[in-house]
């Protein structure tokens, strides 16, 4: 039993198809096929259900999925014994963090490393999560930070914290830090939010649900940039993180307040590959950054509770 064949399985039992698989990790489709066939001729059962639209893992097949991704996660613990003790990192970190993170934790999360490995380079990418989980398992960002994603055994998450969203409007728009508003009472108001398929959209209609209205938004934009010009010009309030406009708050430009019944949430979460060595460059660059969402969390910058280590 090979390492490479628990690893084709963890990504074909995940993406249900040997074609998306070889896509994803950039290996010919007979070669993912082949490492398949010799796994099941090992265990002398098969793996899969194959299928006209894809694969389906067999109950043996999913048995063999968590004990498959231990031994992966094993394989690092392993490699970080040989990795302690060095001093300085060099080579680059490829960092995915969402539009609303990046706002936030680009510079001092930069400051930070390059203080400490000045021969470490980063590089940020910037995404909604879907795109940046599917940028880490095909190996184009080294870790990444994400909201709720999906449990599967080419991943494995860090939680930081459960981040608290907030109303956002202009001066003009009454808001008022000491004035919870009640969910419902957006639905009387007009709002800017992102699209349905953006994650936030979602949290904010599932919120909607609960509160027994629905959202019917004057204007959709998923950039947070074109979002805050739009609040900013008085075409409606916003749900948002407080963190990436803590300092338009600060400046006048923005205000923002507590929502309530129910209060939207999400948890955040630094997320690693379960299926290839984690550098110990990338996960100092992790530790660093949720050190710094801890210290914006006590400081009242970042609203939200913090998780700890999962």
């Amino acid at each position: 039993m090979e390492i490479s064949q628990l690893k084709t399985l963890i990504h074909v039992a995940e993406l249900g198809s040997i074609s998306k698989a070889a896509d994803r990790l950039g290996i010919a489709q007979p070669a993912l096929s082949r490492q398949i066939r010799m796994l099941e001729s090992e265990l002398k059962a098969p793996l899969f259900i194959r299928h006209g639209r894809g694969m389906v893992p067999t109950e043996l097949g999913r048995q063999v999925l968590a004990p498959a991704g231990e031994v992966l996660s094993r394989l690092d613990e392993i490699r970080q014994l040989s990795e302690q003790g060095r001093k300085s990192f060099l080579g680059r970190v490829r960092f995915g963090m969402t539009p609303t993170v990046a706002e936030i934790m680009s510079v001092p999360l930069a400051e930070q490393v390059r203080a400490a490995h000045p021969r470490l380079s980063l590089c940020f990418s910037s995404a909604f999560s879907g795109h940046l989980l599917d940028w880490l398992k095909r190996e184009e960002v080294d870790c990444c930070v994400s909201y709720d994603p999906e449990a599967t055994g080419a991943i494995r998450t860090r939680p930081i914290l459960i981040e608290t969203l907030m109303a956002v409007g202009n001066p003009e728009s009454g808001l008022d830090p000491d004035r919870p508003v009640p969910f419902a009472d957006l639905a009387s108001r007009d709002t800017v939010l992102p699209s349905p398929l953006h994650g936030l959209r979602r949290i904010a209609d599932q919120c909607a649900a609960r509160a027994g209205v629905r959202l019917m938004p004057t204007l959709e934009a998923d950039s947070f940039g074109a979002m805050i010009d739009l609040v900013r010009v008085g075409m409606g309030i916003t749900i948002l993180p407080l963190a990436p406009i803590y300092n338009r708050i600060k400046a006048g430009e923005l205000t923002a307040a507590p929502l309530v019944d129910p209060v939207p949430s999400r948890r955040v979460v630094m997320t690693y590959p379960a299926d290839r060595p984690i550098s110990p460059a990338t996960r100092f660059t992790g530790e660093t950054f949720a050190r710094i969402a801890a210290q914006l969390v006590e400081q009242g910058i970042w609203a939200g509770q913090l998780i700890g280590d999962g």
